[in-house]
């Protein structure tokens, strides 16, 4: 057992045992309370440039499997638990998740006051923190801290968006050429038929988002983040899906500029960043929360129903209600916790968004409907 220690930017430092990958990692230390679902966490590129606590203190019980990975691989800087599961008991598990770090090369720490660190980090905000295993100097891995770049102003969209485009069939990816001629035939190519023609702009998504896609009778492509409006709009989709990814909205300007075009052109359902840079596109201004929302557990409430959704969240930035037009915008979900935006649609168009995620169904149910609103959009 290699010891390990993670070091906070505030001069703070926790001592513990290596998990994963040996070596240091920096990034923005944040937390999640879920209790389970930690290969979710590992996989989802929302987490990018983060280093993960899980305030849940018994992880690595029920091992690993291919079947719940959210994306291709790992994207968190680093991870962070009170006590590691050495044994996964689980008729799914194919490995341990300690074997899972280290293959990937994720840099992890147990054995450390993870509702201490929570604590802190609820009380002084988000912090810049590295993990670093073996013997390493205290001082020299908080001074290291201190110099982890901070998420404000980092575009890591394009460190997680596929770089060609992609059907998704079969749960799988299947690379494509979209023509140049012509290029609204790239929907013949499809094996699976499907109703609706969704093209979703990859900010780092999420495989459950395409499954619930096709799920409800979609063809589904996936375009890179830097896609313009008009190579989307010459592929002719029925609608549009702007998904979730990491970062820094506003570093995402590329992506802005090319949403104010499709506002008024097509069907569009946002989600997480999707949300927030089409809040931008529309005028609206993004603030970084003092210490984001990570979990599965957050209340949120429907203004129209009253109806209370519990959901899965994972968000560092939010979109300021007040910056938004509420003659062309309508004010559709309010976090329960901080009475921060997390949901609008647009008063003229079939255009509408949500912060939260819909797609990871803690209630489990609740935010279904969401996905019919996008399809009844589209019909």
């Amino acid at each position: 057992m290699t010891k390990a220690i993670l070091a906070l930017e505030d001069g703070s430092w926790f001592e513990g045992v290596s998990v994963g990958a040996k070596g240091d990692s920096g990034g923005e230390v944040v937390f999640n309370t879920s209790m389970i679902g930690y290969q979710e966490v590992l996989t989802d590129p929302s987490y990018k440039g983060q280093i993960v606590t899980m305030t849940y203190p018994l992880i690595g019980s029920y091992g690993v499997n291919s079947d719940d990975l959210e994306s291709l691989q790992p994207h968190v800087a680093g991870f962070v638990v009170r006590e590691y599961q050495r044994n996964p008991s689980n008729w799914r598990s194919t490995d341990s998740l300690d074997r899972f770090l280290a293959v990937h090369g994720i840099v992890g720490i147990s054995g450390i006051d993870t509702r201490a660190l929570t604590r802190r980090l609820r009380a002084e905000g988000v912090m810049r923190g590295i993990i670093g295993s073996g013997d390493m100097e205290t001082n020299t891995l908080v001074s290291r801290a201190r110099n982890v770049p901070g998420l404000e102003g980092l575009d890591l969209v394009r460190k997680v968006t596929t770089d060609r485009p992609y059907r998704w069939e079969q749960s799988r990816r299947i690379y494509v050429d979209v023509p140049n001629d012509e290029p609204e035939k790239i929907w013949e190519s499809f094996e699976e038929p499907g109703i609706y023609r969704v093209v979703v702009m990859d900010y780092g998504v999420k495989h459950n988002i395409l499954r619930n896609l096709v799920r409800r009778g979609c063809q589904v492509l996936v375009l890179p983040a830097d896609s313009t409006a008009k190579q989307v709009l010459r592929i002719n989709p029925t609608g549009i899906m702007l998904s979730n990814g990491p970062g820094d909205p506003g570093a995402v300007q590329y992506a802005i500029e090319e949403l104010k075009i499709m506002i008024s052109k097509k069907p569009i359902f946002g989600i997480c960043i999707g949300h927030q840079l089409l809040g931008m596109a529309l005028g609206g201004e993004r603030f970084k929360l003092k210490f984001g929302h990570r979990g599965a557990n957050q209340p949120v409430k429907q203004q129209e129903s009253g109806r209370v959704e519990i959901t899965a969240q994972n968000h560092g930035f939010a979109i300021d209600a007040s910056t938004l037009d509420e003659s062309q915008i309508e004010l559709t979900h309010i976090n329960l916790n901080d009475r921060t935006l997390e949901g609008f649609r647009h008063r003229h168009y079939p255009v509408f968004s949500v912060q939260y995620h819909p797609e990871a169904s803690p209630g489990p149910h609740d935010a279904d409907y969401l996905f019919d609103r996008f399809i009844a959009s589209m019909q």
